[in-house]
């Protein structure tokens, strides 16, 4: 089964330098190198790439055709500085010397020159190939040929390792997630047969053999299954599904043949909209990234005019003034001043924060969000569902003996039938089969409290105690003494009993709140369930404020008084319900990405496998990501600020000036693809 991969992604649309956008070698060979790089090799039957899913003769071929102009540059280069310094000789001088080394430039010069006046012709004259144009020209102007041709050959070799690092790590993005196959196979009349995976319909039914990835989302027709689901998660751990669960493209049949029925269109299912958001990720940018760029476009034409002054000012004021010396000062001065390592290396900083949550099944809408994260505070959490595995069963059954248990089990089983939450499916599981000869009309949801109905012509009311409340219904029993989650049942206006529910704590739970604690951030749990409830689970947990019996709005004047504390509030739930207090966090985080499309719309950041330790782990990407991104900055400004002070001065060469510019530039760019080999 091939499996080229749809989704490509450009590699020159970030990095934006000097206000232009960096240039990407578009030879035969970067486009070789990119598309092995992009993960466009193909698959085999199975959907297993060969190691990490690279054509790797792809790879090196275009890694040759990419270096080559360089490597004929240095060539030229080096037995231009042998013959004018080791090698004795008389022919080397004169109009061949100047030929030889313009015969060096042209190879790493001329495409920094057709972009500069690609820019020029568009209006945007400050462009880093502008900058490095009239620098190294001048620099053939004054006689300095070796330095001329050093700093453009310095410069195209920086450029190239710019675009593998930008190719990488947005590569390394899709390869962790464009896991869908083109074909699949499906069974027409029961034989069969392969078509494009695009065009299979809702509906059809996939045959998946051992090994092979699912490439549309469906329900499993076979009695159970086991898969890796890896490429959603980031957990390779084997996943058992049981007939009619549902199964998502990406996830691979590891045992044996199973049948899938489709119930999403190749667009619409879950990796799809996985790989949007992500693929859309780079588009929402860090403040600091948007800071860099504006600046980039005020400091770059600041400097080319300091340069001129540099260039001209002294003849009014220095005694011996020499216009080739003060000329190749303000040179030194422009190689100095291009900003391209800081509007690469930070772009990049965030593409490997986001890859690397990726890769641990942590999904980011924006570099902004990663931003965001790690400024965090206090983190909000709903409870069912996000620290509670939201997997309730019926603990006790307690109704006073003059009703008929079993009946009125019956009816509260068919009312909760209209319900999709949680408890109704712990009281149907619990019951069995809804009895659908029950007369059973005018049902209403009350909205925080419970449902109510007609059946067979008389008032049902099953809920918390505050619908019983509401409706006038007396009883006897205290709710606060109940630690389970309690489902008050009334019948006639009377009060017929309760049925108590319990929900389990998650495995990584408490693991969660400790985590959070050592990044010093304060955890609250906000929930609709009985407080007794809330306040046992956050016992157990070690969370710091716990509020239950809370209806939307209420969670809505929680988080408002959180952050009225000047904190940055993260808000942990299902994205969907707790739409209002998602909205009013600084950065929403949704538990269930494998559960809900709504989730992953409306969600700042969606965690694919349910797991809360995600959470802290997402903060420590989030903060490690920043530090890199500082550190960067930190070092480019330290570093061209000396140098252009030195250069100003006449106490640096434009050797100095290529290491401040492009050896900065491969020295920020490292340290921005460390965050995607952290292990995290």
């Amino acid at each position: 089964m091939s499996t080229k991969h749809k989704h490509t992604y450009s590699t020159a649309d970030d990095g934006d330098c000097c206000g232009q956008t960096t240039r990407v070698y578009t030879d035969a060979g970067a486009k070789s190198l990119l598309k092995g790089a992009g993960g466009n090799g193909k698959h085999d039957h199975a959907g297993h790439s060969d190691d990490d899913g690279h054509d790797h003769s792809n790879v090196e071929g275009g890694m040759v055709k990419l270096f080559s102009p360089a490597i004929l540059s240095f060539i030229l280069l080096m037995s231009a500085i042998a013959l004018d310094n080791w090698i004795a000789q008389d022919w080397f001088t004169g109009w061949l010397r100047t030929l030889w080394y313009i015969v060096a430039y042209i190879p790493v010069g001329f495409p920094v020159i057709k972009d500069a006046l690609v820019s020029v012709g568009k209006g945007e004259v400050f462009s880093e190939f502008f900058l490095m144009g009239i620098a190294t020209i001048g620099a053939f102007a004054i006689g300095e040929y070796p330095e001329g041709v050093a700093v453009m050959l310095f410069y195209a070799v920086g450029e190239v390792f710019q675009t593998l690092a930008v190719s990488r790590a947005k590569s390394n993005i899709k390869a962790l997630l464009d896991q869908r196959p083109d074909e699949v196979t499906v069974l027409v009349d029961g034989q069969p047969r392969i078509i494009k995976a695009e065009t299979a319909q809702i509906g059809t039914v996939i045959q998946l053999k051992p090994g092979e990835k699912l490439g549309l989302d469906g329900e499993l027709l076979s009695e159970k299954a086991s898969f890796n689901t890896a490429a959603l998660t980031g957990e390779s751990k084997p996943d058992s599904k049981a007939k009619g669960e549902a199964v998502l493209a990406g996830m691979i049949n590891l045992n044996t043949v199973s049948l899938v029925r489709v119930t999403a269109a190749y667009t619409d299912s879950k990796l799809s909209k996985i790989l949007e958001l992500v693929q859309n990720a780079t588009t929402q940018k860090a403040p600091t990234e948007l800071f860099i760029r504006k600046f980039a476009k005020v400091y770059t034409p600041i400097v080319v005019f300091l340069a001129i002054g540099i260039c001209l000012l002294p003849y009014f004021f220095v005694q011996d003034y020499s216009f080739s010396e003060w000329l190749y000062r303000a040179l030194v001065f422009l190689v100095i001043s291009c900003p391209c390592a800081l509007v690469i290396s930070i772009p990049l900083g965030y593409f490997g924060g986001i890859g690397a949550a990726s890769r641990n099944g942590i999904l980011f809408k924006g570099s902004n969000f990663l931003d965001a994260l790690a400024n965090i505070q206090h983190v909000v959490m709903d409870k069912t569902g996000t620290m509670t595995e939201g997997v309730f069963s019926v603990q006790d059954v307690n109704f006073k003996p003059e009703f008929d248990k079993e009946e009125i089990l019956k009816m509260v089983n068919a009312l909760e039938s209209n319900s999709t939450h949680p408890v109704a499916t712990a009281i149907h599981q619990h019951v069995g089969a809804v009895d659908n000869t029950l007369e059973m009309g005018n049902v209403e949801e009350i909205a925080g409290h419970g449902l109510r109905a007609l059946v067979k012509g008389k008032e049902l009311l099953v809920g918390n105690f505050k619908l019983l409340d509401r409706f006038q219904v007396k009883y006897d029993v205290d709710p606060a003494s109940i630690v389970y989650t309690t489902i008050a049942v009334a019948y006639e206006g009377k009060f017929v009993g309760y049925i108590t529910i319990a929900d389990r704590i998650k495995a990584d739970a408490k693991y969660t709140i400790e985590q959070l604690h050592k990044l010093q951030v304060k955890a609250t749990m906000l929930s609709g369930d009985k407080s007794t409830v809330v306040r046992y689970v956050a016992e157990q947990l070690g969370i710091d404020q716990a509020y239950g019996d809370l209806l939307p709005e209420d969670k809505v004047n929680r988080l408002k008084e959180i952050k009225a504390r000047n904190m940055t509030v993260a808000f942990v739930g299902d994205g969907v319900n707790d739409a209002p207090v998602v909205a009013l966090s600084d950065v929403g985080i949704a538990m269930g990405g494998l559960g809900s499309d709504a989730t992953i719309e409306t969600a700042d950041v969606v965690i694919q496998d349910d797991k809360p330790s995600k959470i802290p782990l997402a903060i420590q990407i989030g903060k490690q990501t920043k530090r890199v991104v500082w550190q960067n900055i930190t070092l480019a400004f330290v570093v061209k600020g000396i140098v252009l002070i030195l250069g100003a001065g006449g106490l640096a060469t434009m050797w100095e000036a290529v290491f401040a510019d492009v050896g900065v530039s491969l020295i920020a760019i490292l340290n921005a693809i460390r965050i995607q080999k952290m292990k995290f």
